[in-house]
């Protein structure tokens, strides 16, 4: 038995009693004792914390980087790289499909999920029928850590694809400035005219940074 059996099976029942009241450190704290079954994962919480600057940075740093701070293997990066990967798709999954979009919040609540922890920017494409019932978001581009391809082709194939009547159109940007750039003003114009050529209108085009979010309809972007 290890010296710090006791440690971690109160530290497990405090977590499962109170898990809100978790600081960030220990919850990596936690984590860890499953890629470090005998050792004392205190320090290496405290080194990830220290290196990266918050949880964010933990879970976003490179696995080259994460194992650079003494305690950090391979087993314990695979875990957390693991962890964020869970947390967006726990994200996606409690978005429903079918709800319908009624107003640009409802819009963001579908589409925000889909940009969490995102390292470059990328594009999807949220499908609706001609009610405002959500049929479907699809990830349409990946890109750079400054850009992501936004293919018109993809946005067309995949609103035909499910049969959807109007799309809204959605980005990231990693610079940290939701302000539409000139490129995605003329992405808007040029894929709303080809899409409507199909029949599909171009509800919004969206862009989100971190918690924030700008439309470019809201913006007076002429589309």
């Amino acid at each position: 038995m290890s010296i710090h059996d006791g440690h971690r099976q109160r530290f497990k029942k405090e977590f499962l009693a109170r898990p809100d009241s978790f600081p960030d450190h220990k919850l990596l704290e936690l984590l860890l004792f499953y890629a470090n079954p005998r050792g004392d994962t205190n320090p290496a919480a405290h080194g990830l914390m220290e290196r990266f600057g918050s949880l964010a940075g933990v879970l976003d740093a490179l696995p080259a980087e994460l194992e650079k701070t003494p305690g950090v293997g391979t087993h314990a990066v695979t875990l957390l790289k693991a962890a964020k990967e869970l947390s967006g798709r726990y994200l996606n999954s409690r978005v429903e499909m079918g709800e319908i979009v009624q107003t640009i919040e409802n819009a963001r609540a579908i589409l925000q999920p889909y940009f969490f922890g995102a390292r470059t920017e990328r594009a999807c494409i949220l499908c609706m029928d001609g009610k405002g019932k959500s049929l479907g978001v699809r990830v349409i581009g990946e890109g750079s850590v400054n850009a992501v391809q936004l293919t018109i082709r993809a946005a067309v194939e995949t609103a035909l694809s499910l049969n959807a009547s109007k799309v809204i159109l959605a980005h990231n940007h990693v610079s940290g400035v939701a302000l539409p750039s000139a490129a995605d003003k003329m992405t808007t114009v040029q894929m709303s005219q080809v899409l409507e050529a199909v029949g599909v209108i171009l509800e919004d085009h969206l862009i989100f940074v971190d918690d924030d979010m700008v439309s470019l309809r809201a913006s007076d972007v002429p589309f």
